[in-house]
């Protein structure tokens, strides 16, 4: 991939020469969905899947962008001096969106670049393409331009800014931070209101994580991700009038429970019940994992996605579908949707002798059921953005 990224980009540019080479994964969620944005706890890996790109700086104020994904779309150029989102640039709002937050951020750019990009995330699968491809812009732009100042949670912040700001989706943080600060074997229990985090070790001597693509393709941004935000949001507002809390990340269970009537609208108590219960789901669910107790963490994964599906309302009927046939087959010890939802993808714990038997009986039950081909992926768990070359 490397040989031919570089000779794509000598081809587009008459040469590759000081041009260097990067890396930036997917990731996937074991647990703790929709619970970023509402000050919660997460719980992602990184993926061997991602993101590669091969970059030079230019001595002008233009910037090239080329998808080898999207081809037909062309070189993208852009300005330094018109930072703006357009419907013409495609792809290409996403990289440009980090240079615009570099920009808003103090750290302006004199001169442009070219980038070429690979990636290999399956396109609206859930496993985070724009954020993989975010920070690898904020990795691409730091060395090229030698900013020093910036560190990785820096990069992931940065990329987190440009696509609420620029690109017009209310994200959390959890995508951008997985992706930049991934590391291989170990998922990232993170604090999403602190940013306080901890690596766990993933020790599955007996089960794989694999993730099902459901071939259902999403955007957040047109999807109804805002209008969950949104709905949290007021819900907290509501409950503000009574308790002093920032977010529903800081109510137990119990506490929302007693306190759940302040929320006037009934929708709005359903989004908030399931990111109260998530965010204990999910710090239950590290500790159990840390135990080497992966049949309880199974069970909240399931516990997971029947809220996801029933009181966040993000699932679809393609996702339920895959995720009832999981909860049906023998070996495997929990199932749910991850990402965003509205389509993607679902993760899997399925014990090593049940592969095989997993994959055949839900691909040919799937596409009985749906007429979709799911694809399987046994995962790998890699490292963060960076550059490869050195």
């Amino acid at each position: 991939m490397k040989q031919r990224l570089y000779e794509k980009f000598a081809g587009l540019f008459s040469d590759a020469t000081d041009a260097h080479f990067y890396f930036s994964p997917g990731r996937v969620n074991l647990i703790g969905e929709h619970t970023d944005y509402n000050g919660g706890h997460v719980f992602p890996c990184t993926l061997t899947l991602g993101t590669y790109g091969v970059a030079r700086r230019r001595n002008d104020r233009l910037m090239h962008f080329y998808s080898c994904n999207l081809y037909n779309i062309g070189i993208v150029e852009a300005s330094l001096d018109d930072l703006t989102n357009k419907d013409s640039y495609h792809w290409a709002n996403y990289p440009l969106g980090v240079v615009w937050a570099f920009a808003q951020k103090g750290y302006k750019l004199k001169q442009g670049f070219d980038l070429v990009v690979w990636g290999n995330i399956p396109k609206g699968a859930g496993l985070s393409s724009s954020a993989s491809l975010e920070v690898l812009t904020g990795v691409v732009l730091v060395d090229l331009f030698d900013i020093q100042t910036l560190s990785p949670v820096d990069l992931a912040l940065l990329g987190q800014y440009s696509e609420n700001n620029f690109n017009d989706c209310s994200c959390g943080i959890m995508d951008q931070f997985a992706v930049a600060m991934g590391k291989k074997d170990h998922a990232i229990f993170l604090d999403t209101s602190s940013l306080n985090y901890e690596y766990a070790p993933i020790q599955l001597k007996d089960a794989k994580i694999i993730i099902t693509n459901s071939k259902v393709k999403h955007s957040l941004v047109s999807s109804a991700y805002n209008d969950r935000y949104r709905e949290c949001a007021e819900a907290l507002a509501d409950l503000k009038t009574k308790l002093p809390i920032s977010s529903l990340g800081d109510l137990t269970p119990e506490e929302f429970e007693k306190n759940k009537d302040c929320i006037r609208d009934d929708l709005h108590r359903k989004r908030a019940k399931h990111a109260v219960y998530e965010n204990q789901r999910t710090i239950t669910a590290a500790a159990v994992l840390k135990k080497g107790d992966i049949t309880q963490f199974g069970q909240l994964m399931n516990q997971s996605h029947v809220s996801l599906r029933d009181d966040y309302e993000v699932s679809c009927e393609e996702i339920d579908i895959l995720t009832d046939l999981a909860w049906k087959t023998p070996g495997v010890i929990g199932s749910r949707i991850t990402g965003g939802g509205f389509g993607g993808c679902t993760v899997s714990l399925v014990k090593n002798e049940a592969v095989s038997a997993f994959i055949e009986t839900i691909k040919d039950a799937y596409r009985e059921k749906t007429g979709y081909e799911a694809e399987f992926y046994t995962v790998d768990i890699g490292d963060g953005a960076s550059r490869l070359d050195d």
